[in-house]
C-alpha cells in the first residue's frame, strides 16, 4: 500500500480506512472485549458502514451498549507489519434504514446481497467520536472526528450513482483506463467519493486515490486520468 497523493493525518487514516473492505469490530459482552472479522464499507466522508445478522454476538452486543471499536489493517505486504499503518476507529453503532447506504455497502460487496434482504439482517453506521492512527513507529496520531470525516457536498449522495453506470456502462473506456494503471481482468467501479474510487475484481479490490479532493461528482471523470493507484 502507497502513501496518498496528500498526507495529513486525518487523509492518511481515511487513506487506510478505504483501501480495505474488512474490518476487526470489537463490542463489548458482558464487560470483556469481544473481537471479531467484519465487512466493512464507508459512505463519502468516511462514516463506516457494517451489515450485521441480529442472531450474531455483535448485534447483541450493540443492543446493550453500542460503544465499538473498528481496527482497519492497511499493513499487509509490509515485512514487518508494525511498521505498516492502521487506524482504530471508535464510536457508537447505530441502525440505519438508509436504503443509499445500503446501496453503497452491497456496491462494495456484491456477495452480500445473497442475505441482506434477510429480516435479521440490518444496515449499521458507526457514528464516529474519535480515531487513532499508527503511520508506523512514532507516527502516532489522535484524530477527532470533525478532521476524520470532511463535509461532503450533498450532489454526491445522487451523483456518485449515475458516474459509476457511466464508467462501467462503457467497456472500450473502462478497459482504456484500466489499462493504463496496469489493471487487467473483469475489474469494475463500485463507488466513488471525494478523494478517490474503488475497483473490484471478484474477491480483489483496487483503490484510485485522487490528486485533489473533488467538490462534486462530475469532476470524477478529469480526475481520474491523473489518479494514483495506492492498493491492490
Amino acid at each position: 500500500m502507497t502513501s496518498p497523493p496528500s498526507e495529513t493525518p486525518a487523509r492518511q487514516a481515511r487513506t487506510v480506512m478505504r483501501a480495505t473492505d474488512r474490518a476487526a469490530l470489537a463490542t463489548s459482552q458482558g464487560g470483556w472485549p469481544f473481537a471479531s472479522l467484519v465487512l466493512a464499507a464507508l459512505d463519502h466522508d468516511g462514516t463506516p458502514l457494517l451489515l450485521i445478522s441480529d442472531l450474531s454476538e455483535h448485534a447483541k452486543n450493540i443492543k446493550r451498549e453500542p460503544r465499538v471499536s473498528l481496527l482497519f489493517d492497511g499493513t499487509r505486504g509490509f515485512d514487518d507489519p508494525l511498521t505498516g499503518p492502521r487506524v482504530t476507529v471508535l464510536g457508537e453503532a447505530q441502525a440505519s434504514a438508509e436504503k443509499r447506504l445500503l446501496q453503497r455497502f452491497l456496491a462494495r460487496h456484491p456477495a452480500a446481497e445473497l442475505y441482506a434482504g434477510f429480516a435479521d439482517f440490518h444496515l449499521y453506521r458507526i457514528a464516529v467520536t474519535r480515531a487513532h492512527l499508527v503511520a508506523g513507529f512514532g507516527r502516532i496520531h489522535w484524530i477527532e472526528a470533525s478532521d476524520l470525516l470532511p463535509a461532503v457536498d450533498p450532489r454526491w449522495t445522487t451523483g456518485e450513482a449515475e458516474l459509476v453506470s457511466t464508467l462501467n456502462g462503457d467497456p472500450s473506456r473502462l478497459q482504456g483506463m484500466l489499462t493504463a494503471y496496469g489493471l487487467t481482468g473483469e475489474w469494475h467501479f463500485t463507488g466513488i467519493d471525494p478523494e478517490g474510487a474503488d475497483l473490484r475484481n471478484r474477491g480483489n479490490i483496487g483503490r484510485l486515490e485522487f490528486a485533489t479532493v473533488l467538490q462534486k461528482p462530475g469532476d470524477g471523470l478529469a480526475a481520474l486520468a491523473q489518479a494514483t493507484l495506492t492498493t491492490l
